[in-house]
């Protein structure tokens, strides 16, 4: 079964989330990071998705506090992206608690580094995050469009090991829509040595259930928790199952 990953995006230390990575279309929730991780490994979830906005907007980590104390107070496994933008950066994210680390724009823009990572930490550590609008790769935040494709960019590190990939369809991220199931099916029919993890566009449990029909190992799920049109409940039942 496909395995349910809630994502928490942070900015100044607070749960948020955007649409369609809009930084001024954003939501503040009340619920904090820490209790909102709990809130999931009570549940039987036993990985988060966790972003730091602020990072990702100033190429640097910033909410690494909240990064240690969920990482030492909730027991789940944290997969974590935004602002790692060097060799320092990537050793203060594992330091404060990271079980993975999500890499995009030094991905896209100095494969080179991200190949060096792949080597030194392991593919099982380093996720590529290939996320995409109108067909091509966005980076630093989103809010930078390159001329590469998901399949150039996931090319490049296949030699290196690479192993897991987070790919976001920006154009659905946050509408509660459907996520882009095509895309996905193309992926893994392309890459099948690759395990990927659809982000992006998340309805309700109707569009989990497609996605884990036509094979998609794991899913990340944002605001459709907290718009509640994915409960607890919900991800409960679905990790007792899995």
């Amino acid at each position: 079964m496909i395995e349910i990953i809630p994502a928490i995006d942070i900015i100044d230390g607070r749960c948020v989330r955007l649409t369609k990575g809009d930084f001024a279309a954003k939501k503040v929730y009340d619920a904090s990071p820490l209790e909102m991780a709990q809130l999931y490994a009570d549940c039987g979830v036993t990985r988060i998705h966790m972003v730091d906005l602020d990072g990702a907007r100033r190429s640097k980590p910033m909410n690494l506090a909240t990064l240690e104390e969920v990482a030492s107070k909730s027991g789940v496994e944290i997969e974590w992206g935004g602002g790692i933008a060097d060799d320092a950066s990537l050793a203060s994210v594992f330091n404060a608690g990271a079980t993975q680390a999500i890499i995009g724009s030094v991905a896209a823009l100095r494969p080179a580094d991200f190949s060096r990572w792949l080597h030194i930490f392991g593919s099982d550590r380093m996720l590529l995050g290939a996320d995409v609008r109108d067909g091509a790769v966005a980076v630093k935040g989103w809010v930078q469009q390159t001329g590469l494709t998901l399949e150039e960019q996931i090319g490049w590190f296949l030699e290196d090991g690479l192993k897991y990939v987070v790919c976001t369809d920006i154009a659905r991220d946050g509408l509660m829509k459907g996520p882009s199931f095509e895309l996905y099916a193309g992926l893994m029919e392309e890459f099948q040595g690759v395990v990927f993890t659809a982000s992006g566009g998340i309805s309700g449990m109707p569009d989990i259930e497609e996605l884990d029909r036509i094979g998609v190992p794991k899913v990340i799920v944002g605001k459709a928790i907290y718009e509640k049109k994915i409960t607890l409940d919900d991800i409960r039942k679905w990790s007792l199952n899995a």
